[in-house]
């Protein structure tokens, strides 16, 4: 078994997603690739044939994405949303967090996420990420200080949503 480093912490739905993703990648999209292959094929001379070579990376591209998915199936960590055991202020997965940046005054609200669901445009962020880390544990109230790529950052956290 791999070591939590190893594993990719997401929601039983986007495990969901991922497998049906597969699912269709194995059969729907790989006999659409073989068909362009066979027809390729027929066009006559593979060492000229640039739609046999461009079906060919394709294939490639199809065959590694099959690869990738079946790796996160396998290292799936199925995380439940909410820390039972936590106070209800307290930042954990799934917690929607209202911040200020001290040195800005600028207010951001981020959805804490399994690393295979975040999205930072659509504000939802890692808990593996340096904000995301820096939240973990800390309580409506607190001021934190994030260690990321631009420097040290200062956030107070303003408002904390488990639902």
């Amino acid at each position: 078994m791999p070591s939590n480093s190893n594993r990719f912490k997401m929601s039983q739905e986007r495990l969901d997603a991922i497998k049906e993703e597969l699912q269709y990648l194995e059969t729907v999209r790989e006999k659409e690739v073989a068909e362009l292959i066979k027809e390729a094929r027929s066009f006559g001379d593979l060492s000229e044939n640039s739609e046999y070579d461009e079906a060919k990376a394709e294939q490639g591209k199809l065959y590694s994405k099959i690869a990738e998915l079946k790796v996160l199936i396998e290292n799936a960590e199925i995380v439940d949303n909410i820390d039972h055991d936590a106070p209800k202020d307290t930042v954990t997965l799934s917690s929607i967090v209202r911040v200020r940046d001290v040195e800005d005054d600028f207010e951001e609200t981020y959805e804490i996420v399994g690393s295979q669901e975040a999205n930072p445009n659509a504000r939802r962020i890692s808990d593996d990420s340096p904000l995301g880390q820096g939240l973990i544990g800390h309580r409506a109230g607190e001021t934190v200080t994030v260690n990321a790529p631009a420097g040290e950052l200062k956030f107070e956290i303003l408002s904390v949503e488990n639902t």
